[in-house]
């Protein structure tokens, strides 16, 4: 069974992510800036709620307790059935192997319900947590982008890791 219960972000989910995102801040420097008000929960929200973006909250199961967030970014259907995999964990749930099985139930959701074909998380080098779990859930590494992403007013580099849905019928996912 499951540790998590992943749903769709809601308004209701608002206090409690901006207080898990405060109590987890520094866990993620120099690797994400985590919205910390709610302001910045209303604009991930907004994203969230039209356009080709989904927000999932990870709650432990025993406690409901927010244990990570996973997004699917930027999803394209036609030809490419593609989307970009950002996620992260809370400081308190640190190696629990909670955000593996939020991944897991991710792509399940990525290659299931909405059908895609393909899904690309971008790491930083140095984030080697987050390059652990991508290839414990069988991402290869496809390769390095000089200067990717603009983080904490920085640009900086990333390497550039995908799992294609015909990867996971083969693991037998």
């Amino acid at each position: 069974m499951s540790l998590i219960l992943l749903n769709r972000v809601a308004r209701t989910d608002a206090a409690d992510l901006i207080a898990a995102n405060r109590a987890s801040r520094s866990h993620h420097l120099p690797w994400v800036d985590l919205f910390s008000d709610q302001a910045g929960f209303d604009q991930w929200f907004s994203r969230c709620l039209t356009g080709p973006n989904v927000g999932l909250v990870a709650r432990e199961r025993t406690s409901g307790a927010v244990a990570g967030v996973v997004n699917l970014n930027e999803i394209v259907g036609g030809v490419f059935q593609s989307a970009y995999l950002g996620y992260y964990g809370m400081a308190a749930f640190s190696g629990k192997g909670l955000m593996t099985d939020a991944l897991r139930a991710a792509i399940g959701v990525a290659f299931g319900e909405l059908g895609l074909h393909r899904l690309e998380a971008n790491i930083q080098p140095g984030n080697h947590a987050s390059i652990a779990l991508v290839r414990r859930l069988g991402f290869r590494n496809e390769g390095f982008s000089p200067r990717y992403l603009r983080i904490g007013g920085e640009w900086r580099d990333h390497e550039r890791w995908a799992l294609l849905a015909d990867d996971t019928r083969e693991a037998g996912a």
